[in-house]
């Protein structure tokens, strides 16, 4: 069979578009009767070079089957290189990641591939060197990149910090749930006819990595038709095609997708509607650096009644912040701000953190496109029903801003520089975070972000979260409010603040939380 494999690729690396390619992988569809090659370049390729490939891989496959192609153009650079290795020696090498950090894995760009080297102490070199560690992450990359790769060992001197070395045992202790979580599918209805009929639906939170077939369940957010032409290959007739723009949401979060019809099944789908539950079949695929979900199936079908999703298990609490350390909060002007002096038992009993984010953009989950990034993280502590702790950082971004981003905000690249990255950042805020509720104007949009970015860290938030954009709808109904936005509300109350920076918007959000449960009397649940 690698004879076969070799030859199919020989054949393949003839196409121009496709000289460097690699085979990610065979799918056989034994019903169909058809197998698909799936190969991944890293230069550009026509229409005419992928119909080219497909006939290249009808000649390698068995009589009676037909031949598909699915091609990727995927081009590493220094960052993904870096996070993937660590991510695979961490994983295939735990012993020897116990003495990696990411920032020791050194990428330089080659023509073709990369050089990789590890930064280790003179006394860590042969854990590294003498075993397949060099090997096997270099043939690791050439599975999932095109060109080639080698590994060397760097020696440095390394300073360690004591008191990480005091926590080593804490840390040990520490359990990180990976494992994608699935949820059963009721009342499953064909449309397409999904074959096997899918039992299960996988949380749509947890499409974060390449995985397929696999099914999702949600209700319908978002459905809209639109045309295409297509040119008949044999006829060269060009003719009228139908595809769908769905979004749905299974309660672990939202995708989005297209779906492309089938002729007898294309009345059906167009009677579906925002708020329809249904199933999709497809598979989860990396395209232009972030994760896509490619729909091959349409049906119905629905969560049990009452689906809570399964929590995932968290790391422990960091036992100290290491990156942002929180500031007293002192306000000297609170007392009088707030015009009602009393507080009810629902702010005096509980901790809240309010929170605000700037970010890149408004993707927020890696199943709506490639996530943006938050470049500030702003928050307040109350407790007691007073304001008495701040949280505030930037966020280094390794993508350069977006004009509109920086005349919004008024951060600019300069303000990033030497700023901490992502991953220590949101320990620390977990620890911030710790035994409070959470709250935010419009939180589930800063909420999923964070949740996003502190589970690739291994810290998963599960409490409470209060929308102040929900509870002024309520409370301050009847007012004559012209909308529900933050400046707006916080007009009602003569809070005057610096609008799109993360701590003045999370500052301002505490004071009108404080003021609306006042009104309100007690918390909504």
């Amino acid at each position: 069979m690698s004879v076969k494999k070799e030859a199919y690729l020989a054949e393949i690396r003839q196409i121009e578009g496709l000289k460097n390619a690699i085979l990610y992988s065979i799918s056989v569809y034994k019903k169909e009767k058809r197998i698909e090659f799936f190969l991944i370049t890293d230069t550009p390729y026509s229409q005419q070079e992928e119909q080219e490939a497909a006939l290249v891989g009808g000649r390698y496959v068995p009589d009676g089957f037909s031949a598909q192609v699915k091609i990727v153009k995927r081009t590493p650079d220094v960052e993904i290189i870096r996070e993937k290795i660590y991510a695979f020696v961490s994983e295939a090498f735990p012993a020897a990641a116990a003495f990696l950090k990411e920032e020791d894995i050194d990428v330089e760009m080659l023509a073709s591939g990369a050089q990789f080297y590890f930064a280790v102490a003179s006394g860590e070199q042969t854990l590294f060197s003498s075993g397949r560690i060099l090997d096997e992450v270099s043939a690791y990359l050439k599975t999932i990149f095109c060109g080639s790769f080698y590994g060397a060992v760097r020696i440095v001197e390394k300073q360690y910090d004591d008191s990480v070395l005091e926590e080593k045992p804490v840390l040990e202790e520490e359990v990180v749930t990976t494992e994608t979580r699935f949820f059963p599918i009721e009342k499953f209805r064909k449309i397409d006819g999904a074959t096997p009929v899918p039992n299960t639906a996988v949380y749509i939170a947890d499409l974060t990595t390449t995985q397929g077939p696999v099914a999702v369940c949600g209700k319908i957010l978002f459905i809209e038709e639109k045309f295409y032409v297509k040119t008949n290959e044999k006829t060269g007739e060009e003719m009228q095609k139908s595809r769908f723009s769905i979004t749905v949401n299974d309660a672990t979060g939202g995708l989005r997708t297209t779906y492309f019809p089938k002729k007898a099944t294309l009345d059906k789908v167009r009677e579906l509607k925002a708020g329809d539950y249904i199933v999709l079949t497809g598979e989860n695929e990396e395209f232009r650096g972030s994760m896509a979900f490619k729909a091959a199936k349409l049906d119905l079908g629905e969560p049990p009644v009452g689906f809570v999703p399964e929590s995932k298990k968290s790391k422990p609490v960091p036992l100290s912040y290491r990156t942002v350390f929180p500031q007293k909060y002192v306000d000297y002007t609170q007392a009088n701000l707030f015009v009602h002096t009393e507080k009810p038992a629902d702010l005096l009993n509980h901790d809240f953190v309010v929170f605000d984010l700037e970010t890149t953009g408004l993707i927020r989950q890696p199943s709506m496109g490639k996530m943006d990034k938050i470049i500030e993280v702003g928050a307040v502590k109350i407790s007691h029903g007073e304001i008495i702790e701040k949280f505030s950082t930037f966020v280094a971004c390794p993508d350069k801003l977006p004009q509109n981003i920086v005349d919004l905000t008024g951060i600019c690249d300069a303000d990033l520089v030497g700023a901490p990255t992502i991953g220590p950042v949101m320990a620390d805020f977990f620890k911030f975070c710790d035994g409070c509720r959470l709250v935010g104007h419009n939180v589930n949009f800063d909420y999923d972000f964070v949740s996003h970015y502190a589970e690739q860290e291994g810290y998963f938030f599960s409490q409470p979260k209060y929308d102040t954009i929900a509870l002024a709808q309520e409370v301050l109904r009847g007012v004559g409010l012209s909308n529900y936005k933050l400046n707006t509300v916080a007009d009602h109350f003569s809070f005057t603040f610096q609008h799109h920076r993360a701590f003045d918007d999370a500052l301002v959000t505490a004071k009108i939380f404080i003021e609306l449960i006042k009104k309100r009397g007690k918390l909504p649940y």
